[in-house]
């Protein structure tokens, strides 16, 4: 071509009278020129772009075949034009082979009307959650849960449809595994509330058996009266029936004392059920504390509740801290008893250990009302909780006693049964004056 161009040129310019098509020429050699480095650079862009799109296509590729999910790609007709390695691992064939095949090929008999309609099912809407099975490498059914999209071309017009899913296999294995997990987690869990509700008994069982010593004490007591006073009476009332005089049948009352022990006997039966009633109710409160998810919701005294956890916790202790409490006579709540009495007993229990030691040993319990809902505080005047540690009294295992001392599931199990089955709150704070206080807030009637 530049060969051609030259002699035309020489021509040219050897023609005196052809000036003016020289000067045509030249201009057409130039844009000749130009126009063939336009073509140059569209070249060099078009290479580099077909490198970028071959990337971004072994990119797509690469993050297609590293998907674990089944990946099904098919045109409107429902034809397959593109899946995964999952896919074909499942089925058990390769790519090329269910490329262009009908989508429903790649599923069990049963399960192809429901595939094919997924073209027309598509124009209106997604379908999701849809469980089916594949036809599997032995020809037994992968069960699969899978959703279907439709797929639009750069126009925005319906060309196609996609395809993905998860194996049910997978999934069932994984619940499986996360169902004996928790189970499990369930079981050491009641492992430990128990092991830590016995721990609590024992440290209470010497102000338990405190609280037992008393009331039968008085019944024993009383029982050796009413068997001497048996005694005399069998002695008056053989005298009589063996016919002896008045004067003697006097003498022998006003010696043995008759008319004092028949005043006697009613308040000593009313004492002697008094105690047996106290003991009664000692043993009952000891089977709410050690078996609260058996009991039902009903009304019960709260402050009967904090006296006796508060009593239990204190006589136990080989020097008691002095008790203050601040509360009415009687206030009645709807709700469980065993689990506000074993939050109680880890409240005073707690308190009880932070002021061991301390010479002016002091614990502080007040209950006041606030509208639908109850307070509790109690509070000792311990070296109270480090700030940064305020947020953590509630964690499991967390504990700053020594070794041995505690196992860091009191405070843990208190808060989870006031928040989960009391329908309360549980919160620790430091008050300004010093110590510790705790805030059980408990609503009138339990939900």
């Amino acid at each position: 071509m530049e060969n051609d161009v030259g002699g035309l040129l020489e021509r040219v310019i050897q023609t005196p009278e052809s000036v003016s098509d020289e000067a045509a020429w030249i201009e057409v050699i130039q844009r000749m020129d130009s126009i063939y480095a336009d073509i140059v650079r569209y070249q060099v862009e078009l290479e580099e772009k077909n490198a970028g799109l071959e990337e971004a296509h072994q990119f797509i590729q690469s993050v297609i075949s590293s998907i674990s999910d089944v990946l099904i790609v098919a045109d409107i007709r429902g034809r397959v034009q593109q899946v995964n390695q999952a896919l074909a691992g499942l089925i058990g064939r390769p790519i090329i082979e269910v490329t262009g095949q009908p989508i429903a090929t790649l599923f069990m008999p049963e399960y192809a009307p429901m595939i094919e309609d997924f073209a027309e099912h598509i124009r209106t809407g997604v379908v999701t959650d849809c469980e089916v099975e594949l036809r599997g490498a032995d020809g037994e059914g992968a069960p699969i849960a899978i959703n279907c999209t439709p797929r639009f071309d750069h126009n925005g017009r319906l060309s196609g449809l996609v395809i993905t899913g998860r194996p049910l296999g997978e999934l069932r294995r994984a619940y499986q595994d996360l169902k004996d997990a928790h189970d499990q987690l369930k079981t050491t869990q009641q492992q430990l509330v128990q092991s830590e509700k016995m721990a609590s008994l024992g440290q209470l069982v010497a102000g338990v058996a405190h609280e037992l010593n008393n009331p039968i004490s008085f019944v024993f007591g009383n029982m050796h009266a009413l068997k001497r006073y048996g005694q005399r009476l069998t002695e008056y009332l053989n005298a009589i029936h063996g016919s002896v005089s008045d004067d003697e049948r006097e003498a022998l009352r006003e010696s043995l004392k008759i008319d004092r022990l028949l005043q006697d006997i009613g308040p000593l039966i009313e004492g002697s059920l008094e105690g047996a009633e106290r003991v009664g109710e000692i043993v009952e409160d000891l089977r709410r504390f050690s078996t609260p998810n058996q009991q039902q919701c009903q009304h019960f005294d709260l402050i009967r509740v904090v006296n006796t956890a508060a009593e239990w916790v204190i006589k136990a202790r080989r020097e008691p801290p002095t008790l203050s409490t601040d509360m009415p006579s009687e206030l009645s709540l709807l709700g469980y008893e065993g689990y506000v009495h074993q939050i109680l007993v880890n409240l005073v229990q707690n308190a009880a250990d932070a002021v061991e030691g301390k010479t002016d040993a002091r614990i502080d319990i007040r209950v006041e009302r606030s509208q639908d809902r109850v307070i509790v505080l109690v509070r000792d005047n311990g070296p109270g909780i480090p700030a940064d540690q305020l947020l953590r009294v509630f964690d499991p295992f967390y504990t700053t006693k020594a070794v041995g001392k505690g196992t860091g599931l009191g405070l843990y199990i208190s808060y989870n049964l006031a928040t989960e089955q009391c329908g309360g709150r549980l919160e620790a704070s430091n008050p300004r004056d010093g110590g510790a206080q705790f805030k059980l807030i408990l609503p009138q009637a339990s939900p």
